[in-house]
């Protein structure tokens, strides 16, 4: 007869242990992240076109940026890279994206193709 607490002790998932090959670790099989220079994008829509799951248009202010690192196949992504008029999308190491990130968000960016905004109408005298 089985023991139904054993169901209890085990566990739903196998913990994997690091092997040698994450980008982070240095392994031979080092992988490059897609990076968008959002501060040199001028929101044409080419990526986002050619590589559908990878790049997204950013609502707010109209520049392209990267939503999944999986999300299309390398020459897919490759392709959306020279597609690019303002050559702002490059392959980074995984372990610049966060250094990325923090620099951008200190960014003070306007939104492509709408004035700032105002607090009150400025009116002609």
């Amino acid at each position: 007869m089985i023991d139904p607490s054993i169901a209890f002790n085990s566990k739903a998932y196998q913990e994997s242990l690091p092997n040698g090959k994450e980008p982070c670790l240095g392994g031979q099989l080092r992988e490059k992240a897609v990076w968008v220079d959002e501060s040199t994008c001028i929101g044409c829509r080419y990526c986002a076109h050619v590589a559908s799951n990878s790049f997204v248009i950013e609502p707010r202010l109209g520049r392209s940026r990267v939503v999944r690192q999986d999300g299309d196949t390398t020459e897919l992504i490759q392709e959306a890279i020279e597609t690019c008029p303002v050559d702002c999308i490059h392959w980074v190491d995984f372990e610049d994206l966060e250094k990325l990130r923090v620099e951008l968000e200190q960014m003070d960016l306007q939104p492509l193709g709408m004035l700032p905004k105002t607090p009150r109408r400025i009116r002609r005298t």
